[in-house]
């Protein structure tokens, strides 16, 4: 069954799909099933994966790690996501030459959760 606002990948192509309707299907790539990713809330040894929430004015600067995390071509943050306490969801897609950080015109207040997809470690979230 594939859950609405999860992220499945396939290991094989590196296609990656966002739910937009519960479904009682199974979501199939390069003739294998996807993987539904787990949301990791805590950080590991090594690099620096969790958002990192600061207020801008009337809108939030969204970060991806304590230190900056590699944008490079074969290790990069593909996108950044905010889940508003109101049911929204604001997306930023990154490429490899931006930096691994996003504006969001809302205010923290506003925010249920923060969140971000990583090509090489996943998807990474905060919840506030």
């Amino acid at each position: 069954m594939a859950v609405k606002t999860g992220i499945y990948k396939c290991f094989i192509c590196g296609n990656v799909v966002e739910v937009a309707v519960n479904g009682k299907g199974t979501l199939v790539c390069c003739g294998q099933d996807m993987k539904l990713m787990d949301e990791k809330t805590k950080e590991g040894a090594g690099e620096k994966h969790l958002p990192v929430i600061e207020e801008k004015d009337n809108s939030i600067l969204v970060k991806v790690g304590s230190v900056p995390h590699p944008m490079e071509s074969e290790h990069w943050i593909q996108f950044i996501e905010v889940f508003t306490k109101d049911g929204f969801i604001i997306r930023k897609d990154l490429t490899p030459s931006d930096k691994p950080e996003a504006i969001f015109n809302i205010s923290k207040n506003n925010v249920k959760i923060v969140r971000e997809f990583c090509n090489k470690h996943g998807l990474w979230s905060v919840s506030l």
